[in-house]
């Protein structure tokens, strides 16, 4: 027979309550916390002095940029300053904004539509070297942008394409195809290829099978990777500098905050306008948050 347990208030007691395995269980249990703590404080403390700083009236700013303002002292007019034309005495940054919507937006529907079909292609279809073009696909998006900037900077200035939003979503379709098509091919995979095969015993071609069968099942990877590549649109910084710098007037969001920052422009309202900025991308996330957190496991699945 098993030993009795010891009872409560004995040595035996004691020292089984406090022994190592309890021991290391409490301290990894609060250091876990602390951990959390940390992270949570590192990740939205410059975020949170952001947005209090955007709401501070300059004069009292410069008198202690790290106090908290008053209820009276707070002014959201930054964010309109930010957001209004020059010719209505602001920076433009709502300009900026269409700008870099346009540009994400069109290249997410022609990056993903691509993608789809390639990554398909890539998962289902068999022909020579596939394996090998699909290692390619990760190569390619790994691959340094800054090699690739002079010899696009000159293939595009001679087909009259620098300095227009055009060129840039090509750019941007280059850059985010590789990444979309190795990602879809997760997702592609975690489709069961069962369900194809029934489709097209039911009389659909490939093509209704892609529609009415596939794309429904990956809606979630195809979210999670139409979000993905509309961040990286949104904020990408190089190719804007290298192509727009010129021309004011289509600069994107990222190109019109860094560059604003090379005038007089007061902090609260430069802050306000980098807080604003980023409640696009915010709001496709919380939208689209059952469908990404989905997403982002389903392609480590294999039906």
């Amino acid at each position: 027979m098993p030993p009795a347990a010891p009872k409560k208030g004995t040595p035996g007691a004691a020292r089984r309550r406090w022994d190592r395995h309890a021991v290391e269980r409490r301290v990894l249990g609060v250091a876990r916390v602390v951990v959390i703590v940390l992270a949570a404080v590192a990740a939205a403390g410059p975020l949170l002095y952001g947005v209090v700083l955007s709401v501070r009236p300059f004069a009292a700013f410069v008198a202690d940029p790290l106090a908290l303002p008053s209820l009276s002292e707070i002014d959201i007019g930054t964010y309109a300053t930010a957001l209004r034309s020059e010719e209505d005495g602001g920076f433009g940054l709502a300009r900026f904004m269409r700008n870099s919507a346009s540009v994400a937006a069109w290249t997410t529907v022609l990056t993903v539509a691509c993608s789809v079909l390639g990554a398909y292609a890539a998962v289902r279809l068999r022909f020579f070297g596939r394996d090998t073009v699909n290692g390619f696909f990760l190569a390619v998006y790994l691959f340094p942008g800054i090699v690739l900037a002079v010899p696009l900077f000159v293939l595009f200035s001679r087909i009259g394409l620098t300095g227009t939003l055009t060129g840039l979503v090509l750019i941007y379709m280059a850059q985010t195809v590789p990444v979309a098509l190795y990602m879809l091919r997760g997702y592609f995979q975690a489709v069961p290829a069962g369900v194809e095969e029934a489709a097209e015993v039911d009389g659909c071609n490939r093509l209704q099978v892609i529609v009415r069968v596939v794309l429904p099942m990956a809606l979630p990877g195809i979210t999670a990777t139409a979000l993905y590549v509309f961040m990286i649109a949104w904020n990408e910084f190089l190719f804007a500098l290298l192509f727009l710098v010129g021309d004011r007037e289509r600069w994107t969001v990222s190109l019109g905050i860094a560059r604003l920052g090379d005038f007089a422009v007061p902090a609260p309202v430069l802050m306000a306008g980098s807080i604003a900025i980023t409640v696009p991308v915010v709001a496709g996330f919380l939208l689209a948050q059952r469908l990404l957190v989905s997403g982002l496991t389903a392609g480590a699945e294999k039906g």
